[in-house]
């Protein structure tokens, strides 16, 4: 029998219904919609869009529509769990609930891809765009051998471990600061990309459109896989849980909205790139938005400008990824599977210090040595076999307690969440067969750390270990 917790109990174990708990409840829908936004818009459409583009051309608009399709089946999955058991663990202690300790554990491992890795992959575009920024101000780039790692030709990659560092000061301080440093991120760099549009609708060309699809539908399902690490991070706002005003009734509406929202927004954004200089040029260019920006304008100001917003927009996926990692690790370190130094949360500033800073040293190494497209592919499929986990964790959950307070479901159950299953694998699968055995061999490695360290420490098992000797006693007195 998988050891499983009831919903009920991980609420009243988190402390998310009851004062007197180390986080405090001080983000709105505002700000969750924010933070949502914080934590998608930034790496995937400012660096990646030129990945995406060369992949699928024009069609990568399809690639989009796609990615975000797959991303709202398990958005919708995402949005009845999180309100239904609105705690810091997201996905993993929605597969605790519904699928057991072993398979939550797989999945925190995993998270450690979609969150941690990609804290990494975001930092080292992030360095790209300070390089642009640079470049438009003063006319010169840091060198090469302090701003790439070696797989780019460079040494370290000092802006990369500098934005991490950033965003742990600031999370370190409290919720409160980093809410309100998310939200002015997140209206920045939404009014950058709309003066973007703006600007390349007025160069747009129709003839830039064609050929719409040059690699056919092998292109369009490479672009789409491309696209999908742009939505990466909507499901940090159920990591908000404990530190939401009203999570029963916001984490579900934050959700949906950001999805609808960057939807549209990257939908427009690629128009106007392809429109306004060609897929040709766009596709495969280090810091595309810049450079179409430049080439309309005839200026460097212009896309200076855009540099800028994509410092603001990439910091800030960090500040709200690294919080969401956070939160995660908290939650398997009170269930006793990683160590207790994880769920330390400081009475000064109500936040998890310690285990803050160490997500900031682990993922601030790869960060440093290790280039984008290493680690873009296994934080994809990571995040994508966790999607595909909370599917059917809504279904499995249906069936073990039909009677959990949902204030939210998902529609057309259950074949909502099996075509986000169905999505899932089929993304997965367009990784290619290098990453799925990297993936193999990661599942591996975190079955033999929970097998090690996590089923012996479990507080479920320890709970249930000391349980069971007072209900023998009262079977035997009974008889």
């Amino acid at each position: 029998m998988p050891r499983i917790k009831s919903s009920h109990l991980l609420v009243a174990e988190s402390g998310a219904d009851r004062e007197g708990h180390g986080l405090k409840r001080t983000m709105g829908l505002f700000q969750l919609i924010c933070f949502g936004v914080g934590a998608i818009v930034g790496t995937g459409i400012f660096v990646g869009l030129s990945d995406s583009v060369a992949q699928a051309g024009p069609a990568v608009v399809v690639s989009f529509v796609l990615a975000a399709i797959t991303c709202v089946f398990t958005a919708l999955s995402f949005a009845e769990l999180g309100g239904a058991i609105p705690v810091s663990g997201s996905s993993y202690s929605f597969a605790y609930a519904g699928l057991g300790e072993s398979t939550a554990f797989l999945v925190g491992w995993c998270l450690l891809l979609e969150y941690g890795i990609s804290i990494s992959a975001v930092a080292v575009g992030w360095s790209q765009y300070v390089n642009e920024l640079l470049h438009s101000l003063t006319g010169t780039q840091l060198p090469t051998a302090l701003s790439a790692g070696p797989g780019d030709g460079g040494f370290v990659n000092l802006p990369a471990v500098i934005v991490i560092a950033m965003a742990s000061v600031l999370l370190v301080r409290g919720v409160r600061e980093s809410a309100r440093a998310t939200t002015v991120m997140a209206a920045v760099k939404l009014a950058i990309l709309i003066a973007f549009c703006a600007i390349g609708y007025s160069a747009f060309k129709h003839g830039n459109l064609t050929p719409f699809s040059p690699a056919g539908l092998g292109g369009i399902g490479a672009g789409t896989t491309a696209a999908f690490f742009s939505y990466i991070g909507f499901d940090a706002i159920t990591t908000a849980g404990e530190e939401a005003k009203n999570p029963r009734r916001d984490i579900p509406i934050a959700i949906l909205v950001c999805m609808g929202l960057v939807t549209l927004l990257y939908c427009a954004v690629a128009v106007a790139a392809i429109g306004a200089i060609g897929g040709d040029q766009v596709g495969g260019r280090p810091a595309a938005l810049s450079y179409v920006v430049n080439e309309v304008t005839g200026s460097t100001i212009g896309g200076g400008v855009i540099a800028f917003g994509a410092v603001v927009a990439i910091a800030s996926v960090v500040l709200a990824v690294m919080y969401g990692q956070t939160r995660i690790l908290m939650s398997m370190s009170r269930d006793g599977l990683v160590p207790r130094v994880f769920e330390k949360v400081s009475p000064r500033t109500a936040t998890p210090v310690s285990g803050t800073l160490i997500v900031a040293v682990v993922f601030a190494l790869p960060a440093a040595f290790a280039s984008l497209d290493s680690v873009v592919n296994l934080s994809t499929i990571g995040t994508l076999a966790v999607m595909a986990v909370v599917n059917i964790a809504v279904i499995a959950l249906r069936r073990r307690e039909p009677g959990l307070a949902r204030s939210f479901r998902v529609p057309l159950y259950p074949v909502g969440p099996l075509l986000g299953v169905a999505f899932c694998l089929y993304l997965m699968y367009e990784t290619g067969w290098n990453t799925w055995i990297q993936f193999a061999v990661f599942l591996v490695a975190g079955s033999l750390v929970y097998v090690g360290y996590g089923r012996r420490h479990s507080t479920l098992a320890q709970d249930a270990a000391e349980v069971t000797p007072d209900a023998t006693d009262a079977v035997r007195q009974a008889v």
